[in-house]
């Protein structure tokens, strides 16, 4: 009876529910992206005019960091009380951030500035564990599409955004309001609307919805990742980063998704950060801004504009094959930008197959850890994936600059090579038949 139950009764109430869910984090995924951009785009520079030039970059770092760490208590709300709930903190967090941003350069307080910088990465939290709430009541053959559509939803955010800066600074001049500090309350703003837009209208709750589903069904995942997953009254107890670990740490599918996510986003990071400093040496001071811009925008385009393309592919070839393409595209970025010299269209392409092949990790990845673990557990797992990732990326930003320094760019790419090789060979393990992605 448990096997016959959800397929007449379920599935045509899920299908209007996950559209309605889909098109809401779509327009609030575009809204939070212009609220992360427009503040990320003059953040170093309103850094550098209230704390000095050496602590620009610091402050920047300090929205990555907070960005991470908030994945952990917005998860654990997730865990209990919904996705609704849980990305609505993010974002609020995040306008809480702006604001004390905006008062900080105000009154020229630099460690206010830093705590509202960390706050500030609310809004990113928000917007990565948005795709995870895309994959809660998605069909299996159709998970890493939605999710991908998601993941792309940020991009139109991301590339409108630096165009309202300006316009959000003189804005605010208006409100004798300090230069630069206009886009951070633009930024309060965005946060605040995409907050209240979830709240009001994210119902019914996907995930909450999700585990109601799978009660009535009385299977949650594959049987491998349910056999040892933990109960879930014990899951709903415990639900922090150490019961992630321990839920992660028996199911081989889920480790593979957060290492393809972590190790696709070490790679992205510790290449692009110093890219613009390789091209500095080889353009003028008049030059080098509009070079660099233009690079970073085909970079940001391989990361996004293709991922609907790579969430079909997912689904149709499979996770492991598209995680394994990424980690070639990779592989063949930092063959082409390690080699490329002074050649900046060369250098160009490098770039782009690098977004390329972190999309691949990162669509393929997210989806095969959703799938992988039961519902109750599913938030903090998604949460220690974004955590890891978000500090491994930290940890890769500042040691690239000591590796350039030291070594080089080419042997900055060839390190960052060398960093997929665990993902390598834990993509070509052998695995028993059952899993997800086997099973599709």
């Amino acid at each position: 009876m448990a096997t016959v139950l959800p397929t007449p009764v379920a599935a045509p109430d899920v299908a209007p529910i996950q559209r309605r869910t889909l098109s809401l984090l779509f327009g609030t995924q575009i809204i939070g992206g212009i609220g992360v951009t427009i503040g990320i785009s003059v953040g170093a520079l309103l850094a550098a005019r209230v704390a000095g030039t050496a602590v620009a970059g610091l402050a920047q770092s300090a929205a990555v960091v907070g960005g991470a760490l908030l994945a952990v208590p917005v998860t654990r709300i997730m865990t209990g009380h919904g996705r609704r709930p849980g990305l609505a903190v993010a974002y609020l967090a995040g306008a809480v951030g702006a604001a004390l941003v905006v008062l900080a350069t105000v009154n020229r307080w630099v460690p206010l500035l830093f705590v509202g910088m960390l706050l500030f990465g609310g809004g990113t939290a928000a917007n990565l564990q948005a795709r995870y709430a895309a994959v809660d009541l998605a069909e299996p053959t159709r998970r890493a599409r939605q999710l991908s559509l998601i993941v792309w939803a940020t991009t139109i955010g991301a590339v409108a955004a630096p165009n309202f800066a300006a316009l959000a600074d003189h804005t605010t001049s208006d409100w004798g309001l300090p230069p630069l500090a206009g886009p951070f309350a633009f930024s309060a703003a965005a946060f605040v609307l995409a907050a209240g837009v979830l709240l009001v209208l994210l119902r019914p709750d996907p995930l909450l919805t999700a585990r109601r589903l799978a009660a009535a069904a009385g299977s949650d995942v594959s049987p491998p990742a349910e056999a040892v997953a933990p109960p879930a009254r014990s899951a709903r107890r415990g639900a922090g980063m150490r019961a992630a670990w321990q839920v992660v740490r028996g199911l081989p599918a889920a480790r593979l998704g957060i290492v393809a996510v972590a190790v696709g986003h070490v790679v992205m990071v510790a290449v692009m950060s110093m890219t613009p400093v390789r091209l500095g040496e080889s353009h003028s001071d008049a030059d080098v801004l509009r070079v660099v811009g233009v690079v970073l925008s085909l970079h940001i385009a391989g990361m996004y504009a293709l991922s609907p393309l790579v969430g079909w592919l997912t689904d149709r070839l499979g996770r492991r094959a598209v995680i394994l393409a990424g980690v070639a595209l990779l592989l063949a970025a930092c063959a082409v930008a390690g080699t490329a010299g002074h050649h900046t269209p060369r250098l160009s392409v490098g770039l782009v197959l690098l977004g390329l092949g972190w999309s691949g990790t990162m669509v393929a990845g997210s989806t095969l850890l959703s799938e992988s673990v039961p519902s109750d557990v599913r938030p903090s797992v998604q949460g220690f994936s974004d955590l890891t990732m978000g500090l491994a990326g930290a940890v890769a930003a500042a040691a690239s600059g000591f590796v350039m320094r030291a070594a080089g760019y080419p042997v900055l790419t060839l390190l960052a090579a060398v960093a997929t090789v665990p993902l390598v060979a834990l993509a070509l393990r052998p695995v028993s038949a059952g899993t997800p992605d086997e099973e599709e």
